[in-house]
């Protein structure tokens, strides 16, 4: 068998199990563990608009998902399917466009089901890596659908002159947005839903569908206990990081005023510690945010003898190369006397996106690392909602449990700046730093929960119980 031929194969194989994996899915939706309020949403077919006003993590995204792959197959359970149903899924950005909504569809929608694949940036070959326009979809009833992909900061005049049979807004748009999309499903007797977490206030939606009256308008409201594949334990431990008043948008998904810090626990008095000698039993990893034009952020951690965690040294420079940043991270690596294997390289973690080669060069940014004295590690998790929850957990915690050195500059200005934006995610400014923060918590096993022992009375108090008990049963 020549290469030709094997690596045929493995494409075959790789197509075979990706078509498997999102049928599987597909068909698990809502088997066995039954997420109510999503059945709710699927179910009410008579209504021109339906929101669901849900909080992180409850479920509204899959919802919104599920039922776009579902129509534009055909294959709607509880309504009236066509041949070839015309659609928008309208996107906050183009970056959370690819990170969510393209996303979930992706995962719910098998190859074989694709036509084809129309990319506004990236290799069609890639789609989940780059920017989707649109995708053809084979409908079951002999047609093709279409589910086209749209940004609201292309603005209102990009949304013109279509019919469309659905619009799906993944989180809240602006009401010029909004009304244009109104406009564009009524030649085709269609609809608009959508899925959001409501962080911006008692805008237009609040009037408009919150609080409407009419027959043509339905919504509902998720929180996590609604979510049946979200664990208890999980569900306890991200109340335990959010105040009530963050809990009001992002647990019920209830109307409230600015999302606020995403970091609210972190305070310069409590976090912030003079520089001083690492010890190299201390000394855990490098982690890096890598970045050209942007700023490139790398981090020292370390975690002592009692499982807290010091980060003691930054390296933060934008519009520099790879060989000036490896060179930078060495220099300050040996003022900290850093550890090294025994081939004198450093290690770190690492962006995924550093395995990618660009299109100006022929070699990857991992690579380019090595070719350094830096050898990166690109399995990083990059669940940015359980990584911020984390992170949460380490500044909300007392006493302590993660200390920063007074020289980490960027890393404390990121800390006191990053603030919900709209959607579910942080605005996308100055987190370099952040984000290999979060790198590092996430590879890191989770603390367990230390139970306090008992004080010497409460021990005298369970004696004597137990004894009690014992002559009761003479």
């Amino acid at each position: 068998m020549d290469i030709k031929e094997i690596i045929c194969r493995i494409k075959r194989i790789d197509a075979e199990l990706a078509q498997r994996k999102a049928e599987r899915r597909l068909n698990a939706y809502n088997t066995g563990k039954v997420h109510k309020k999503q059945m709710e949403f699927h179910k009410t077919v008579d209504k021109k608009v339906r929101f669901v006003f849900g909080g992180n993590r409850s479920g509204k995204t899959e919802c919104g998902a599920v039922e776009t792959v579902w129509r534009a197959r055909g294959i709607h359970p509880y309504r009236e399917n066509k041949d070839d149903v015309f659609c928008w899924v309208v996107s906050p950005s183009y970056e959370v466009q690819r990170d969510v909504a393209q996303a979930k569809i992706l995962s719910y929608l098998p190859p074989n089901w694709i036509k084809g694949i129309v990319m506004q940036s990236g290799k069609q070959s890639s789609p989940s890596h780059g920017i989707i326009d649109h995708i053809v979809v084979k409908n079951v009833l002999g047609g093709e659908s279409v589910i086209g992909f749209k940004s609201v900061d292309q603005g209102r005049e990009k949304f013109q002159g279509t019919s469309l049979d659905f619009v799906w807004f993944d989180e809240e748009p602006p009401e010029d947005v909004y009304r244009e999309c109104c406009m564009r499903v009524i030649d085709r007797d269609g609809d608009v839903f959508c899925t959001m977490t409501p962080l911006l206030g008692m805008t237009f939606i609040y009037d408009e569908i919150y609080l409407s009256t009419s027959p043509d308008v339905w919504f509902t409201q998720m929180e996590w206990r609604d979510n049946p594949y979200l664990p208890e334990r999980e569900v306890e431990r991200l109340i335990a990081t959010m105040d009530d008043e963050e809990q009001e948008s992002r647990r019920f998904g209830r109307f409230t005023g600015d999302g606020g810090l995403v970091y609210p626990g972190f305070d310069v008095n409590i976090h912030l510690v003079d520089d001083f000698t690492v010890p190299t039993e201390w000394q855990e990893i490098i982690s890096i945010d890598p970045g050209l034009n942007n700023p490139l952020s790398a981090h020292f951690y370390c975690v002592d003898y009692d499982g807290n965690i010091i980060v003691a040294g930054e390296h933060y420079k934008a519009g520099e190369g790879i060989e000036y940043h490896a060179n930078a991270i060495h220099a300050l690596a040996d003022r900290l006397n850093w550890k090294r294997d025994d081939k004198g390289r450093l290690h770190a973690l690492i962006d995924s996106a550093a395995d990618q080669k660009t299109l100006a060069g022929t070699r990857s940014v991992s690579e380019l690392f090595f070719d350094h004295g830096i050898l990166v590690n690109t399995r990083v998790n990059k669940d940015m909602w359980t990584g911020i929850a984390r992170v949460k957990e380490l500044f909300a915690t007392r006493p302590p449990t993660i200390f920063i050195f007074r020289s980490c500059v960027n890393l404390i200005r990121e800390l006191k700046s990053y603030r919900w934006g709209s959607g579910d995610r942080p605005k996308k400014v100055d987190d370099h730093a952040l984000d290999e923060l979060r790198y590092f918590v996430m590879s890191r096993p989770k603390a367990p929960v230390r139970e306090e022992e008992a004080s010497a009375i409460t021990r005298d108090k369970d004696r004597l119980v137990r004894q009690l008990k014992r002559r009761r049963w003479r």
